[in-house]
């Protein structure tokens, strides 16, 4: 018995001394996929992680950007004055109004891709799905740049030369372009708070649904045909084969892109919500996030109190809103581990 003891034990000490030998020995025999990785890894490093120092300055005094970093601590001060203080009002019109935006986002946005995937799936003939899945997914790859222009010319209300945008005599021809005094507004339907997330979420879904079907997609045709072949042989009509075969086996990439959309849930990016308002004012009630908050915040500034504005503000700003992204993804991960087999960790 002791003899197979000390075996097992050499053994183990053999492994142990040989480890980093076989390390590098699977390195050299895969080293063209690690050389892929490199750009990734600098890519995370430098605008991931280095970054990441300068949420220090969220805690300290001082308005001059040179200074920061040797300015003293100031404790919890500025998420005090985001929280509770002047720039409070501000800071929770924001929060609102990305939480809002993207739970219309989540709600609306995110079962349409996986309709569109199913009813590629349906099409039998290759030449026209591929036709219109290349349509589908065209609106993704148009700038940005370009699809808030056209949005504000559709929106444009009446002008000597011209009636106005389509989407603005569209309003017009079921009344809705009237303003609060029930005066119709003839500049432009985004110069109302109202019309903001509507024109914002149908503009997003226009750009991404497509896109967005690519992982669905993908999913539906790696589900096994038997299994279709024996839903049928069941009697089982195309709703059922829908509902009993193609979304249970859609179910583990539904869950992980769920998790990954939660996760993002507060993650509104700035530039196309700063493209479509730009100087309206008036727009801000519904369309500031906590990224045009932060883009405006980035520098020193005068806000509606007369104080001055310095970049800590967006910087606490900013963190409050990573640590809740994070908060959401752990809690989506968790509730997914226990009622499925399937989650990102």
């Amino acid at each position: 018995m002791q003899k197979y003891v000390e075996s097992d034990i050499n053994v183990v000490n053999e492994v142990e001394r040989t480890k980093w030998k076989r390390v590098l020995i699977t390195l050299g025999k895969d080293w063209r996929l690690y050389v892929l990785l490199i750009p990734m890894l600098l890519f995370i490093i430098l605008f991931k992680y280095f970054p990441a120092y300068g949420i220090l300055t969220g805690f300290k005094w001082g308005e001059d950007t040179s200074e920061l970093y040797n300015s003293q601590w100031c404790g919890f001060y500025w998420l005090e004055n985001i929280f509770v203080g002047n720039t409070a009002p501000t800071f929770w019109r924001a929060f609102r109004n990305t939480f809002v935006n993207s739970m219309y986002g989540l709600l609306i946005g995110f079962p349409i891709p996986i309709l569109i995937a199913l009813l590629f799936s349906e099409i039998k003939c290759l030449g026209y799905r591929s036709f219109l899945q290349v349509a589908c997914y065209l609106p993704h790859f148009v700038s940005t740049v370009v699809v808030t222009a056209l949005i504000t010319l559709w929106c444009e209300g009446e002008t000597q030369s011209s009636a106005g945008g389509v989407l603005y005599q569209l309003c017009s021809l079921f009344n809705l372009t009237n303003g609060d005094a029930g005066q119709e507004v003839t500049t432009s339907l985004l110069v109302q708070p109202k019309f903001f997330r509507p024109i914002y979420q149908i503009s997003g879904i226009w750009e991404g649904a497509g896109y967005g079907s690519i992982v669905y997609f993908a999913a539906i045709v790696a589900i096994s045909p038997t299994s279709y072949e024996a839903a049928r042989i069941d009697g089982a009509s195309k709703l059922q084969q829908i509902r009993y075969v193609t979304l249970p086996g859609m179910a583990p990439t539904l869950t992980i892109m769920l998790i990954n959309r939660i996760g993002s849930i507060l993650n509104v990016g700035y530039e196309k919500v700063l493209l479509l308002i730009g100087d309206k004012k008036s727009a801000w009630e519904t369309g500031d996030v906590i990224s045009t908050l932060v883009y405006r915040m980035s520098g020193r500034d005068i806000n509606a109190t007369g104080e001055v504005v310095v970049q800590q503000i967006g910087i606490v700003a900013d963190l409050f809103n990573a640590v809740i992204a994070m908060c959401l993804v752990l809690g989506a991960n968790a509730i997914s581990r226990r009622v499925s087999s399937t989650s990102l960790f």
